[in-house]
């Protein structure tokens, strides 16, 4: 008879936690602010390129 796995039933478990825990978190940061999430994701990328276009021409 095979043995059970209980690292991997408890690694599924955990996995499951994490994504009802991000589910929860996407959710509950649409609801307080839907344009957030819009600004967070393009702020990073758009803020990061005009600074590294002008270090690369002044050099």
């Amino acid at each position: 008879m095979a043995r059970q796995n209980y690292s991997f039933e408890k690694r599924q478990r955990e996995l499951e936690k994490s994504k009802k825990k991000e589910a929860k978190r996407q959710k509950k940061l649409e609801r307080s602010s839907p344009d957030a999430s819009e600004i967070e994701h393009d702020a990073p990328g758009d803020a990061q390129t005009p600074e590294s276009d002008k270090e690369d021409s002044s050099s």
